[in-house]
């Protein structure tokens, strides 16, 4: 038999060769095989389940696409104070999120330019769901998957997890309770928002720490325009690739986490299909609890083409991993390859980013960065005119002349927007430009 020598020495079969590279242009998409369920106490969780979804925003469902065109939505919508923003955002972050995604890009363009794409949307959405003058808000864990790769961006505390075939566990979503981050503490107090406890009578403070005016015990959100625009639309997100081995997603309110730990929700569902394995949770949090919250999750199952049952678990891994593991460069051992061409067990991670900083997220380094329309704004798309625009990163571009590498832009009512975000942070800034500015001049004057 003819063999290859590869880097190592080792003699690798021709055949085996010939059979990796065929393994590596037919890795199909996944089957999504999804479930639901739900106990009412407010009626202010929303869902979004679409298990396949055009690309090009407005279209809508996809049942007559072909697979490459097509994703997979599903999101969790924790309204507080009201229905009314849960329902807004469920409506219109979609089409906000896949409208900031330039059109004709490569699919590896396509997911490079998503986790931009998320904060534009997430910030549009809030942006436009405070010229309806309703005073309610809401969390939002919205995850997109596309073949094998997984994103997920959240605000609030509705999370994400993430089970990979062989039982490793993972958190794919941030936490923004005031009480379990101390950084949007900093970041908030720093905005011009005030952070603290009820205090009843002058005694010790009682309850979760809350944001005030208003409340609040999150640091973002969208909608809550009676807190303070310190309380941010911009999401944690973090890009995930699972191996073809497939894996199983529990997206859940708060109502479920209260209740139950990560590895007790899994738990729970072990050997169950989406829909059971989602109304055993929920059944599981209830019963733990009591109904003091309206209680929600969505369980997704990402399988192998044609494998129409969860996978089986190996047991005794215990835990949320942390850090991901990434992708080894090792080939496929030739049993592996033999038996239908199955990756490890490796879920490689993308991207992760959760600043709050709208500069910090929007601006993307070359070649990924040249994807974007330089003149249109970065938030809500606007065409803009060459100086019209404002960069994200304070700058006044000249009126005739636009620094390529001032950008991204923004239009004046998002660049409001950003500065309102900002809260004292931006004042700060000003504050002080503005103090040397009088020294300067005072300096000059002396001279």
């Amino acid at each position: 038999m003819e063999l290859h020598t590869e880097a190592d020495g080792s003699g690798v079969p021709l055949a085996v060769l010939l059979k990796r590279e065929l393994c590596n242009q037919r890795v199909e998409k996944p089957d999504i095989l999804f479930g639901e369920a739900n106990k009412s106490k407010k009626g202010e969780d929303f869902t979004l389940l679409v298990a396949k979804c055009r690309r090009t925003p407005g279209e809508g469902a996809g049942d007559n696409a072909g697979d490459d065109d097509t994703i997979s939505v599903f999101a969790i919508f924790d309204g507080h104070n009201g229905p009314a923003a849960a329902i807004y955002t469920r409506e219109n972050l979609s089409n906000n999120v896949l409208a900031a995604i330039p059109p004709n890009l490569t699919s590896e363009e396509w997911t490079a330019a998503l986790p931009r794409a998320l904060v534009a949307g997430f910030v549009k959405t809030d942006k436009d769901f405070q010229t309806k003058a309703a005073r309610s808000g809401t969390t939002v864990t919205f995850v997109i998957i596309d073949g094998w790769v997984v994103t997920v961006a959240s605000v609030g505390d509705s999370r994400c997890i993430l089970e990979s075939a062989e039982g490793s566990v993972y958190s794919l979503s941030a936490d923004h309770r005031l009480d379990a981050n101390e950084e949007e503490v900093e970041r908030v107090t720093a905005s011009g928002g005030e952070v603290g406890r009820i205090h009843i009578a002058g005694g010790a403070g009682i309850g979760p720490l809350r944001c005030w005016p208003g409340g609040l015990c999150l640091s973002r959100s969208i909608g809550d325009t009676d807190v303070g625009e310190f309380i941010v639309p911009v999401p944690h997100v973090k890009q995930v690739k699972l191996s073809n081995a497939g894996g199983r997603l529990v997206i859940a309110s708060d109502g479920v986490w209260d209740a139950l730990s990560f590895q007790e929700a899994l738990n729970y569902t072990r050997g169950l299909p989406a829909e059971a394995a989602a109304n055993r949770i929920v059944k599981e949090a209830v019963s733990s609890k009591g109904l003091k919250d309206d209680t929600t999750c969505i369980v997704v199952d990402i399988l192998p083409p044609e494998k129409l049952s969860p996978p089986i678990k190996k047991h005794g891994k215990g835990g949320i991993i942390a850090l991901f593991r990434r992708r080894p460069s090792d080939e496929l051992s030739e049993e592996q390859t033999y038996n239908g061409c199955f990756e490890p067990d490796v879920v490689e991670e993308l991207y992760e980013e959760g600043s709050a900083m709208l500069a910090q997220r929007l601006n993307m380094n070359y070649p990924a960065g040249n994807m974007f329309k330089l003149h249109d704004c970065a938030v809500c798309q606007l065409e803009m005119k060459p100086g019209e625009g404002v960069s994200v990163h304070g700058n006044m571009p000249k009126h005739s002349r636009v620094d390529p590498w001032g950008g991204p832009f923004l239009c004046s009512s998002c660049q409001a927007k950003k500065v309102a975000m900002e809260g004292k942070l931006h004042s700060t800034s000003m504050d002080v430009f503005n103090h040397v500015l009088k020294i300067l001049l005072h300096d000059d004057n002396r001279g």
